[in-house]
């Protein structure tokens, strides 16, 4: 135990969920051993409150941090905006300047608004969309924030929303007259997705949905989505928020034949600073000047300007090859890793955002042991892996020597039948669960 684990208990008593966003909880992680705060952050690694330097071999920000933490390049960017003024009676230059390059990144779009995190901005997406065609229902699949809107599909039906990312999700607190206001279909479910257009044809507003997480489309789902909301006039909203950047410049959905009506990013557009950005064809982000939308720190420089340098320097250096080749490296490192141990995983996620389950009848115990043993061996790993710029050839060889000795005892302790007994805490959680 430390400072850092320390404090968490008091966190615990004043801040309800104990973090302010949930895949930070410790819980998730390692209950009463992981680092629940920092005091340094610099390229991959992480120190601390008590000093103890890791390598993050896990999510990076919560894929905030596309280049790594503190890059000087954006850091720069950021201190030369807040000596000259961070806010102001004024607009930022800035602001046009992203808008336009963000429109030639994606010329099928023409307008641009902001706003600086991605649950808002999908909210911002979905009203211009609803003011647009003027219908309410929202037709969806994959995970896409907190709000109201998108909760309201567990009001219908129990966990509808379970296969869409975290299980468990509640909904209590949304009011029930949005109940069957949001509906869901599953990824690459073709048929699933016609027979929900089938049942409310002529109410679905907005069609929305990840380019891609954890698989890549299948020709036949992409052409029905863009045939289907041409045909009914829903607006297509695409969000890029965690896809976006990572396997090219700009959206996931350049490369996948999706025709968007709309585009929302967040996350990796900024590396780090809060920025959000709602892109979108002319036709469709107009209704955006019908309705009130409007937030004062959507106007602040800091955002506009660190999402300015990152795109360049992801321009530069061609960051998302770079992103692709390192997670190939990793998940065919887990593969081997598994392979020589005897211990049966899955691989899966596109190589930038890669992830992988244990295959046993007890994975989260599994899973608590390999953040347990990683821990102990200077790396924050879990069992999803995140790539950044920052993540050097060096890096990843330190960090796939330690799981092929991780999973080696990890295979060890469940062959003896009783791998809990090793953890020297809690088992972690899963999806949604409150606090004790």
């Amino acid at each position: 135990m430390g400072i850092s684990q320390d404090l968490y208990k008091i966190a615990k008593e004043i801040i309800p969920g104990g973090t302010q966003l949930l895949s930070k909880r410790p819980e998730m992680f390692l209950p009463g051993l992981w680092p629940a705060y920092y005091s340094k952050a610099l390229g991959c690694k992480i120190w601390d409150l008590d000093g103890n330097e890791y390598i993050d071999m896990s999510c990076m920000g919560v894929g905030s941090c596309i280049l790594g933490y503190a890059d000087c390049d954006v850091n720069a960017a950021v201190k030369n905006v807040i000596d000259s003024g961070n806010m102001a009676t004024l607009n930022s230059p800035e602001e046009v300047e992203l808008a336009q390059i963000l429109v030639k990144l994606h010329p099928w779009s023409s307008k641009v608004r902001y706003a600086r995190t991605g649950g808002e901005a999908m909210v911002l997406a979905l009203r211009i969309a609803r003011a647009h065609v003027l219908k309410d229902k929202v037709l969806f699949c994959g995970y896409h924030g907190w709000h109201d809107w998108y909760l309201s599909a567990n009001l219908s039906k129990d966990d509808a929303l379970g296969g869409h990312l975290l299980p468990g999700l509640s909904p209590r607190g949304v009011p029930r007259a949005l109940a069957g206001s949001a509906l869901t279909f599953s990824y690459n479910d073709t048929e699933g997705f016609l027979e929900a257009v089938k049942k409310n044809k002529g109410e679905i507003g907005a069609i929305v949905m990840e380019p891609l997480r954890n698989e890549y489309p299948e020709d036949r789902f992409i052409n029905t989505i863009n045939e289907v909301s041409e045909e009914i006039g829903a607006v297509l909203i695409v969000d890029e928020i965690t896809a976006g950047w990572r396997l090219n410049l700009g959206g996931a959905h350049l490369g996948l034949n999706l025709k968007p009506d709309i585009a929302v990013f967040a996350k990796a557009i900024s590396n780090g600073y809060p920025m959000a950005a709602v892109i979108g064809k002319k036709r469709v982000m107009d209704a955006a000047e019908d309705s009130f939308i409007s937030s004062t720190y959507w106007t602040e420089r800091v955002g506009p300007a660190a999402a300015i340098a990152t795109i360049k320097k992801m321009q530069d250096n061609n960051v998302s090859q770079r992103l692709i080749d390192i997670g190939k490296k990793v998940q065919d490192g887990w593969k081997k890793a598994a392979c020589d141990s005897g211990i049966a995983i899955h691989v899966g996620g596109i190589y930038p955002l890669s992830h992988f389950a244990f295959e046993h009848k007890e994975p989260l115990i599994c899973k608590t042991l390999f953040v347990q043993l990683m821990l102990e061996r200077g790396f924050l790993a879990t069992t999803a892996f995140y790539a950044s710029w920052a993540h050097s050839d060096k890096d990843i060889q330190a960090y796939l020597s330690a799981v092929y000795e991780t999973f080696a005892k990890i295979s060890k302790m469940v062959k003896e039948g009783n791998p809990g007994k090793y953890l020297k805490g809690p088992v972690c959680h899963n999806g949604f669960k409150r606090l004790a």
